[in-house]
């Protein structure tokens, strides 16, 4: 009655606890080798009084159970010679211990995959002590993995046989049921997947992937399961090159070939990567790769510290033994144009401008006469115009045999896709002479231009000044700003002047009096710094200044 009494509050509470007195100290969960002997300690308690029983020379018994069975049904170990043991457990389940020094400690020798499972103990001892420990239990866990084999290295495109198999060689008989599960497999038809043998073709994709065999045990419903990363071996492919300026990536090419205009005089950093197994060799080659090519770069990485004026051509090579793969890339180097000239010179026949630029791509130049435009090749009774290119030149040139003019302005324009300059010529009045402007850029060039015809016509006013106060009288008087421009320019340049600023004057003598003056011409240029980057417009701040007689 009193084990009833007790029992009732567990049943009421809903909880598995050991009753007062009844304590088993065991390992819960054992994981032990398929085929190995392993020992799993355990003691436990009672309630038990020497002095207080007449069966106190009773043996106690222990018994361990598969949870699930009844105390009454066969247990796999136990020291009472009158209880059934499992034929499974029957020498190879033992106690080890001596349960009258509460020991229950079980001994498993060539443990079985069957053997996998949940146990608990029971204790007997005389009429009152009749007791399954259901708190604490022993979970055994037997494990073993199938074996796969690679008949050969998986490569991309070619069939390959894997097989799986399980060895059990301390176990009983078993009906084994085989699968096979990946993303490799998910194409091929699921029939075929239920065999201990696989037939693939691998793809490039499918390197690095997971693929799972798994074994059951009809018998002992025991799966077993193996899993394996595969490694799969392909040719390079996706080969692909980066371009990078000051280590910002600005471009990436996917396509074989390509093309990329720069800046001259760019840094640049080429980066080359391809996806393959085993890892590719990566070569930069100057001009498409062939067997006797000689890299220029044995890396994935090409610096180009200064990209120079030229154009060129570079491959990037991926191989490994298995293939190899290219990709080329072409760059162009871009520049807007960079204009020398107008510069005119006097002719028997009237007046011969020259102008020439260079630019990448190749400039176009053009002369606007007036209000007209001339270019190409073309020439009639009044002037004629020629052009030619070589490289990143242009040049050209215009003749005129008539309608000269004061106040005629003509000018040269180079022009490509990233920008355009212009330089113009203005025929003075007076003792002709013509002054070149080039393009001016901003307040800064027109300030510069506007302070040095001040001091020009400066000097040349107190000069003729001085030349007056001293002039025999009868002399003709001369223009007294042109005339002076015209020799003075022709004599000796300002030494503070650019190289390129030059005055031409074809006359060495002022004219006869009398005598219709010829038209005499001085230039004078004025260049602007060109911009590396490429300009969308036309740079058209174009000044001219003029001299007039007073």
């Amino acid at each position: 009655m009193v084990p009833l009494l007790l029992l009732l509050p567990l049943l009421w509470g809903g909880s598995l606890q050991e009753l007062q007195g009844y304590e088993l100290r065991v390992q819960e969960s054992v994981v032990v080798q398929a085929c190995m002997d392993i020992l799993v300690p355990c003691s436990f308690s009672y309630p038990w009084s020497s002095g207080n029983s007449r069966h106190s020379s009773d043996e106690p018994f222990i018994y361990w159970f598969r949870e699930g069975d009844p105390h009454y049904s066969d247990a796999v170990a136990t020291n009472d010679r009158k209880k059934r043991v499992k034929s499974e457990t029957q020498g190879r389940f033992h106690l080890v211990g001596d349960p009258r020094d509460n020991d229950c400690s079980l001994s498993i020798q060539e443990a079985r995959l069957s053997d996998s499972g949940v146990y608990y103990l029971r204790v007997e001892r005389g009429r009152n002590v009749k007791y399954s420990y259901r708190e604490k239990k022993l979970n055994l866990k037997v494990t073993e993995k199938p074996d796969i084999q690679f008949l050969e290295p998986l490569e991309s495109g070619r069939r390959t046989s894997l097989t799986c198999s399980l060895s059990l060689a301390c176990g009983q008989s078993h009906y084994l049921l085989f699968s096979w599960a990946g993303d490799t497999l998910d194409a091929m038809n699921p029939d075929t997947l239920h065999s201990s043998e696989l037939t693939l073709t691998p793809r490039p994709q499918d390197h690095g992937t997971n693929l799972t065999c798994r074994v059951t045990l009809l018998g002992a419903q025991v799966t077993l399961e193996r899993t394996v990363q595969l490694n799969v071996s392909y040719a390079p492919r996706n080969l692909r090159i980066s371009l990078s300026f000051r280590n910002i990536t600005a471009v990436k090419i996917l396509q074989n070939t390509a093309s990329i205009l720069i800046s001259e005089g760019q840094a640049l950093q080429l980066l080359c990567v391809a996806d393959s197994n085993p890892p590719a060799q990566l070569s930069w080659f100057q001009v498409s790769p062939t067997l006797e090519s000689t890299p220029i770069s044995s890396t994935g990485v090409l610096e180009l510290p200064y990209s120079g004026t030229t154009e060129a051509e570079l491959s990037c090579r991926a191989q490994n033994p298995l293939g190899s793969q290219n990709s080329s890339l072409g760059l162009f180097v871009f520049s807007p144009p960079e204009l020398l000239g107008p510069s005119c010179s006097q002719e028997d026949e009237g007046l011969r401008c020259s102008c020439s630029s260079q630019a990448r791509p190749a400039p176009s130049l053009r002369w606007r006469l007036g209000e007209g435009l001339l270019e190409g090749n073309f020439s009639n009774a009044s002037f004629k115009v020629t052009s030619s290119s070589a490289g990143p030149w242009a040049n050209g040139s215009l003749s005129l045999h008539e309608g000269l003019s004061s106040g005629l302005s003509l000018s040269c324009e180079a022009l490509n896709i990233h920008g355009a300059r212009s330089g113009s010529v203005l025929l003075l009045p007076g003792k002709p002479a013509f002054l070149v402007a080039g393009a001016l850029g901003g307040a800064g060039a027109m300030a510069l231009l506007c302070l040095f015809l001040c001091l020009l016509f400066f000097f040349i006013l107190k000069s003729r000044r001085k030349q007056a106060a001293t002039r025999p009288e009868g002399v003709e008087d001369e223009d007294p700003v042109m005339g002076t421009v015209a020799w003075g320019s022709r004599q000796k340049p300002c030494p503070d002047s650019p190289p390129d600023q030059m005055v031409l004057s074809p006359a060495e003598d002022a004219p006869p009096p009398g005598e219709q003056e010829e038209l005499h011409y001085a230039s004078l240029n004025f260049h602007e710094m060109t911009s590396r980057e490429p300009q969308d417009q036309e740079a058209t701040s174009t000044e001219y200044s003029e001299i007039k007689t007073s």
